[in-house]
């Protein structure tokens, strides 16, 4: 799964590292973006994380869900939206690479749980005010 056009993954540069992690493109009734804050972080994400050995990046980020914000999702809903990539916001030196999906979560209120220290809903307007991480600020923060 891989996006395309100037989304697609651009080659390492010269010693930069990757993460690998699986993220969530969850937006609201009003279309604002759900981002999360991990504890001992500055910069705001899309919720997601790091595979365990052996996950696919959809059951990555079925358990991340379910572990940081105690959402349930339906692997079957969640779409494929491609594999992007951009600095690392909390890891000098790193590029995270990211399976990306867009998640309908219904009805469900995110709580903040496991490593997750806060969470907001951001128009683009209101993610100016904050450090957003670059995967989100340059791919997913909405229009509007």
């Amino acid at each position: 799964m891989t996006a395309k056009g100037p989304t697609a993954p651009a080659s390492p540069s010269s010693g930069e590292r990757e993460i690998h992690v699986s993220a969530a493109r969850i937006l609201d009734a009003s279309g604002r973006l759900l981002l999360v804050r991990k504890a001992g972080t500055t910069a705001f994400m899309q919720p997601g994380g790091k595979p365990e050995p052996g996950e696919t990046p959809l059951q990555t980020l079925v358990r991340e869900l379910h572990e940081e914000l105690g959402l349930r999702i339906d692997p079957d809903t969640a779409e494929p939206l491609g594999r992007y990539r951009a600095a690392a916001a909390n890891e000098a030196g790193f590029a995270v690479v990211a399976d990306v999906f867009r998640v309908d979560i219904g009805d469900q209120e995110p709580v903040i749980d496991a490593e997750i220290e806060e969470l907001r809903w951001v128009t683009r307007a209101e993610a100016s005010d904050l450090e957003v991480a670059p995967l989100a600020a340059t791919y997913f923060l909405p229009e509007r």
